[in-house]
């Protein structure tokens, strides 16, 4: 059975200004998300990505090419229910993040990581204020408390939508250093990508591509690229 999807039945998508920012209108009707809450976005940028996602569409609603919309209603259905632990979680990434974890062997992997990684955990400290301690192998290595609480108020201190990019900025790259060092323009996206998948593209130039894998990896960097377009949506004033 195919997948129901709704037509399209109206003319125009556009922006309208909205008790406590913007919503988006098929012609005269407010789009809605999923869990029937109304569209509300902090932005005009933002709803104007949301009315363009829109007014794309054809003759039936195709999710899968809405992705602004998509994080839209993440932000409003899913985020801003459970706020707290959604921030706690991405905090919580400081304490086993990507960058942190070394391997032992071989030595020309272990230059590498440290050449590429060791400056970002640099900036961390620098601008962030919290010092990220690299270790050898898997096992698990606490990090200093101070380092992880600082980490915790700088992700608690972002609204629900600039929240939904960075969640979806860490947990595609393992690290919360690269989600904030991406928010924060520290390096361009696609190097962020790049340091997110060193280990990988190690494993690649010893044994060779997957292409299931290469398919499912190019599908993540969209993602990750998107989620920092969506919150420069956010912050665009």
């Amino acid at each position: 059975m195919s997948e129901w999807r709704p037509k399209r039945f109206w003319e125009t998508a556009h922006v309208a200004e909205a008790e406590g920012g913007f919503e988006v209108l098929l012609d005269t009707r407010p789009v809605r998300t999923p869990a029937k809450a109304a569209l509300r976005v902090p932005t005009r940028a933002m709803a104007e990505a949301v009315a363009a996602e829109w007014d794309a569409q054809i003759e039936k609603v195709d999710p899968a090419s809405m992705p602004v919309t998509r994080s839209v209603n993440a932000a409003i259905d899913k985020l801003s229910i459970q706020r707290a632990e959604v921030a706690d979680m991405i905090a919580g990434y400081g304490d086993t993040d990507l960058l942190c974890y070394r391997a032992e062997s071989p030595q020309e992997l272990v230059e590498r990581q440290a050449s590429l990684w060791d400056p970002l955990l640099d900036w961390a400290d620098s601008d962030l204020g919290a010092r990220l301690r690299p270790v050898s192998g898997v096992m698990h290595t606490p990090q200093d408390v101070g380092a992880l609480e600082t980490l915790r108020q700088i992700v608690h201190g972002f609204d629900d939508f600039e929240l939904t990019a960075l969640h979806d900025l860490v947990g595609l790259s393992g690290s919360i250093v690269l989600g904030l060092a991406a928010v924060r323009g520290a390096q361009d996206i696609e190097t962020l990508w790049d340091l997110s998948r060193l280990d990988e593209a190690w494993q690649a130039e010893l044994w060779g591509t997957d292409d299931e894998a290469e398919e499912m990896a190019a599908i993540k960097r969209e993602a990750f690229l998107h989620a920092l377009r969506f919150f420069h949506l956010a912050q665009a004033r």
